[in-house]
């Protein structure tokens, strides 16, 4: 313990975990101008109270310091927030057709319906997607655009309409426009391997005025504060150029309204203009440049679009192109010249290497030390990159997107060779700087707590046990990657991430204690008293009259005003679910498999209606 000052805030009773070894464990914490002052036992801090400050009870909660995510794109899907039918979290595909449903029946035109990542179909009872007739049955007007993580998209008929892909519309490189016999796009968009056709079409959508984008980035942070997340280092993204793409967040920053700490790198956007835009952004911005609240990062994760590979695990390893190392090289330089960190997506060990070779050959010319440069993803690393990486001093940032496409992964490589993608206990081991986060909003879904579910237990979302426990983390060695681990990300090492005398003052308190629960259990805690710099960023329950008010999800019709976000496993179990069909298939109608234990149920007169009308004979009466 340790004040000088009296606290403008007193957390009691709480079961502070605090990662901090000289005081892991404390009861009491104390704050004062955003940072913890005093952190130890009730009686010594409740003796640091004045006049002025104001005491909360937690009731014998764990609490923890914030989540930080080193890798999210909270940037660009805070503009889109409010727009989006999130289906994270969703466990049948019955409950994901009702709420698609619900949110066609109230989305004017010409609006979209959009489900833009964060699920799979190995999460829903039925294990599988919707099909295109279904989709169509409930949306015959409305466009619907349902992104698959980096694979597919599906389109109904309007959508197809709208964004006029016909008979003549040709396959973008890397991807394919399905068709059918008679050469009509069918509404299914895959990436094979490259993802630019299905980004490229969800661009051609409306998109927010400007008030709505701030008020959706705003509902955003809110979302993820609800969450127990503090702190996001933003990846960049396609479709998201700088300075014209962060005007909204810099705005906020400006207003005093940003609720979750931002460090941003640049993404470039265009490829053979890579080298141009990160000499053009050099002389405008430095890494660093900021405050607590929002900087600057450095480069990533596109760094060179040559040297950028995919995790469509439906499809074969893609090689990078005979150019990679030409291209990579100047704009390392670069980089290392001026003195900014940087992030290069890697998917493939065969990736990681060739980029290797480019980096060791720049730091003989150009050292490395003091730049706080990292891989993403790293599903697929060896041993022998691994030291190399540690050699040069450098870091991996692991996200869980193995937790949405371990299936596939097994099915094209075999459980054996998935159960250390990525190795993370070996990274830790050869002394590499490693960090989690999630990859949101498209890939993967933005809690982090399904993370830890997936760093603890080595499980999918969709049940299947990944990694044997040797690859597996204890709960607090994950806690601290998503926590103390990350501020080397944003070269903001004992700044924040601990309950710690003089760090910033960010925590969560947890609706249920993540020591104790089962592992399953993990993935459903949320926070029911976030801070920031020492103030209250969300409550609920006990909390919720701390709060900060938040105007309504704009506009009226948004799917975050109707169901919010992230959809609690609880929440639609008991549900009234929108029918998919399990009959026998024999009528035609249906391209997927039946549960014959739906065959033997007589259908609701509402089932009957919905399968008629799609032509099924099966309960159609």
């Amino acid at each position: 313990m340790n004040a000088t000052t009296t606290p403008d805030l007193i957390l009691v009773n709480g079961k502070f975990t605090t990662l901090d070894r000289s005081c892991p464990q404390a009861d009491a914490v104390a704050i004062h101008d955003g940072r913890f002052t005093a952190v130890g036992e009730r009686d010594d801090i409740m003796r640091l109270a004045g006049a002025g400050t104001r005491v909360v009870d937690l009731q014998g909660r764990r609490a923890i310091p914030g989540l930080i995510d080193s890798h999210m794109h909270i940037i660009r899907g805070g503009l889109n927030y409010n727009m989006e039918l999130r289906w994270d979290g969703v466990r049948s595909l019955a409950d994901a057709m009702r709420m698609l449903k619900d949110q066609v029946d109230r989305t004017p035109a010409p609006q979209w319906v959009r489900v833009v990542g964060g699920f799979t179909e190995h999460q829903f009872a039925e294990k599988r997607l919707p099909t295109i007739e279904e989709i169509n049955a409930v949306a015959p007007d409305t466009p619907v655009f349902i992104l698959h993580l980096y694979d597919r998209a599906i389109l109904n008929a309007a959508a197809l309409r709208v964004v006029g892909y016909g008979k003549d519309t040709p396959n973008p490189p890397g991807g394919e426009i399905v068709r059918d016999a008679q050469g009509n796009p069918t509404g299914l968009l895959l990436a094979k391997p490259n993802a630019t056709i299905l980004y490229a079409t969800l661009a051609k959508g409306p998109k927010l005025p400007p008030e709505y984008q701030k008020n959706s980035t705003r509902h955003f942070m809110r979302e993820v504060n609800r969450l127990g997340v503090t702190g996001v280092i933003d990846a960049g993204g396609g479709y998201q150029n700088y300075p014209d793409d962060y005007n909204i967040i810099e705005e906020l920053h400006k207003e005093g309204n940003l609720t979750v700490r931002l460090a941003y790198n640049l993404f470039t956007q265009k490829p053979k203009e890579e080298l141009a835009d990160f000499k053009n952004w050099s002389e405008k911005v430095k890494p660093g440049q900021g405050d607590d609240l929002y900087r600057h990062n450095g480069a990533g994760e596109m760094l060179v679009y040559t040297a950028a590979d995919f995790e469509d695990f439906r499809v074969e390893r893609p090689d990078m192109a005979p150019s990679m190392e030409a291209d990579l090289e100047p704009v390392i330089r670069l980089l290392a010249e001026k003195r900014w960190p940087w992030r290069l997506h890697a998917t493939y060990d065969q990736t990681i290497s060739r980029a290797l070779d480019v980096y060791e050959k720049v730091a003989r010319d150009v050292p490395f030390e003091g730049l706080n440069w990292f891989f993403d993803h790293a599903e697929t690393i060896t041993d022998r990159n691994i030291d190399r990486i540690a050699a040069l001093g450098g870091g991996i940032a692991v996200q869980h997107r193995m937790a949405y496409q371990g299936e596939y992964f097994v099915e094209r490589y075999g459980s054996r060779a998935a159960e250390a993608t990525p190795p993370i206990r070996k990274m830790l081991e050869r002394g590499v700087k490693v960090g989690a986060g999630t990859d949101a909003t498209r890939v993967a879904s933005y809690n982090p707590w399904v993370s830890l579910y997936w760093l603890t237990t080595g499980k999918t979302v969709g049940g299947m046990q990944l990694y044997p426990q040797a690859n597996v983390m204890d709960r607090e060695t994950a806690l601290r990657l998503w926590t103390e681990a990350n501020a080397w990300f944003s070269s903001e090492v004992g700044k924040k991430g601990q309950i710690k005398v003089g760090q910033l003052a960010d925590l969560a308190v947890l609706s249920a204690d993540y020591f104790h629960v089962p592992g399953d259990d993990i993935q459903d805690i949320t926070s029911v008293l976030t801070v920031l710099g020492g103030k209250v960023v969300f409550g609920e329950g006990d909390y919720d009259d701390l709060s900060p008010e938040l105007a309504p999800a704009m506009p009226d019709w948004s799917p975050v005003r109707h169901v919010g976000g992230y959809q609690a496993r609880a929440n639609l179990s008991s549900a009234k679910m929108m029918p998919v069909c399990a009959c026998d298939s024999a009528c035609g109608v249906h391209k997927h498999s039946h549960s014959s234990a739906w065959a033997t149920q007589t259908p609701t007169s509402e089932e009957s209606t919905f399968w008629g009308a799609l032509g099924c004979s099966c309960w159609a009466f």
